[in-house]
């Protein structure tokens, strides 16, 4: 997922500064997003950090003036739409795979994942407007 921030957002894990733990998935996401050193750090410390912080840590991915960041957010939207619905699905697919389950099972999706899409409509779309040298048409078939 592509996370948009205001400048002007602020960041805080705060659940061991009130007595508890990151019970909403923190350490995790804190680890996947950051690394050991990075995670670690934040969630000692449940420092607050600014939007630029936040980017350079690898939380989000773009930083923009409040208001123009919903507009980016709009922009960057209508750029994925653009994309074959197909080739997006089986791409998180395998990316969360790789997540959840590690490289080796990221690996072994491959075969089905690749069935799957170059028996699409899209597929054979996307192979057209490439040749013909124009902007593809997808279906999500």
């Amino acid at each position: 997922d592509i996370v948009i921030a205001a400048d002007t957002a602020r960041f805080q894990q705060l659940e061991s500064r009130r007595g508890i733990a990151p019970l909403g998935g923190a350490h995790y996401r804190y680890l996947t997003r950051t690394g050991w050193g990075n995670a670690m750090y934040l969630l000692f410390t449940c420092e607050e950090f600014n939007a630029e912080r936040a980017l350079q840590l690898g939380f989000v991915q773009e930083v923009h003036p409040f208001g123009r960041h919903m507009e980016r957010a709009r922009e960057l939207a209508a750029t994925i739409c653009e994309c074959a619905p197909i080739g997006l699905r089986a791409t998180k697919v395998a990316a969360l795979k790789f997540i959840e389950q590690g490289e080796q099972a990221a690996v072994a999706c491959i075969p089905q994942i690749r069935e799957k899409v170059f028996a699409s409509e899209d597929f054979k779309e996307g192979l057209r407007s490439f040749v013909e040298r124009r902007k593809a048409q997808f279906t999500g078939r």
